[in-house]
């Protein structure tokens, strides 16, 4: 089995499949670490799609937990997560999902393991991880 997700933007012409971590608190990580990075989001051009990927692959290593595809071949009606839509890396929508929220990886310390899986030289500090995350805690829900 898997904890499977599709990520995509408003067209729904492209989407990346996760295989693992397709909670919303993985996603959400993997997104606010490409927006931390100053990463040209999906919906402008194809680096946006190359960045998340390129994330999300440095994170699980190996070659068997990601895919990108149009978004008719992808499991999107998967049993798990269904679809994230994106915009700007922020979800701002949902599909084939109807369950309760994933929540159960602490939103910092996601994202500084998200951060310890990329190469050194492109790594955040603990700093712009901290400094990146305060407007996102102001007024939301953990």
């Amino acid at each position: 089995m898997g904890n499977r997700a599709v990520v995509t933007t408003r067209n729904k012409d492209v989407g990346v499949y996760l295989h693992w971590n397709g909670g919303r608190d993985s996603v959400e990580a993997f997104l606010t670490y490409c927006s931390l990075r100053h990463f040209r989001p999906p919906e402008e051009d194809g680096y946006g799609w190359a960045r998340l990927c390129q994330v999300v692959g440095n994170f699980f290593g190996g070659g068997l937990s990601i895919g990108i595809d149009s978004l008719e071949k992808l499991d999107c009606d998967n049993k798990d997560n269904g679809v994230y839509i994106i915009e700007n890396w922020k979800i701002v929508g949902r599909e084939f999902f109807d369950d309760s929220e994933q929540n159960t990886h602490d939103r910092l310390e996601m994202l500084k393991a998200v951060n310890r899986q990329q190469p050194v030289k492109d790594r955040l500090s603990e700093k712009e991880i901290k400094d990146g995350l305060k407007p996102a805690l102001v007024g939301e829900a953990p």
